[in-house]
Parts: structure tokens; C-alpha cells; sequence
């Protein structure tokens, strides 16, 4: 079990290699990266801000939850802090399992929860100036 709050771009390879060994039969990864747009609105750049002991401690609770509803132990995740710039990686999760559908699940679940639950903050940057994020950030379409 992983759970990092970076400064620094994530590493997908890292992820991985921290969750595949030898019995695993699948890795299923999410990559959550910056978009251009956001409410119709351009974005140019995003800021996230946490507490990373705090932070760290939901997403493991994210992990103990994953463990008792699919059985998989074996994940890692990083979410970065400070500017970010489009089409950087804001948040990477890798999930291993002896079978690919609890992989699958873990990883949904996952992203899910860490926008439900992890004291994470984010400021969007536009044309228009900046503006926090406050509401779920749980997408409506995949809710």
C-alpha cells in the first residue's frame, strides 16, 4: 500500500512497480491529468494544495476500503501538489490483483473516493482570473 503526496511529477513506471510481482495476473492503472477546460471556461494552469499527513491518511483509508470490497491490497497512488500545467499528471493510481476485473474495480473506486474524501484543494486559473474549487469534484457523467 502507496499512498504519496508529491511535489513532483508522478511516476506511472514507480507506480506500477510497486504493485506488480510475480502472482499478479492484471494492473490497472488512472492517470488524471490536467484538462484545458473546466464549466465552460478555458483553464491555463491548476494549483492543488493539501495537508499531506492528512491527505495520506484518507488515502489509505481509501486502500482499507478497497481491500475489504475486492480483496485487493496491493495499490499505490500519488496525488501532486502545487502548479500544475495542462496535460500534467495530477493524480495516478495503479491497482494489482490476480485477476483484471478487481483491478478494474479498485481503480474506479478509487479515483471515486479520492475526490470524496481526500482533503485535496484545487485552484483553477483562467482567462478570467482564478477560482477554488469547492463542489465533489466526482464527475456528474460518472457518478
Amino acid at each position: 500500500m502507496i499512498c504519496r503526496i508529491v511535489e513532483t511529477p508522478v511516476d506511472m513506471d514507480t507506480l506500477i512497480g510497486d504493485v506488480a510481482e510475480d502472482d499478479i495476473g492484471g494492473v490497472c492503472t488512472f492517470i488524471g491529468l490536467v484538462r484545458n477546460h473546466s464549466r465552460g471556461q478555458r483553464v491555463t494552469h491548476l494549483e492543488y494544495h493539501a495537508y499531506p499527513e492528512m491527505s495520506e491518511k484518507k488515502m489509505r483509508q481509501v486502500i482499507e476500503e478497497i481491500s475489504e470490497r475486492f480483496g485487493v491490497d496491493r495499490i499505490a497512488m500519488e496525488h501532486r501538489i502545487g502548479t500544475l500545467q495542462i496535460g500534467e499528471i495530477a493524480v495516478g493510481i495503479a491497482a494489482a490483483s490476480a485477476h483484471r476485473d478487481a483491478s478494474f474495480k479498485a481503480c474506479r473506486y478509487a479515483i471515486d473516493r479520492i475526490k470524496q474524501i481526500v482533503p485535496i484543494w484545487k485552484k483553477e486559473f483562467g482567462e478570467d482570473g482564478a477560482v477554488w474549487v469547492e463542489e465533489c469534484s466526482v464527475d456528474a457523467e460518472t457518478a
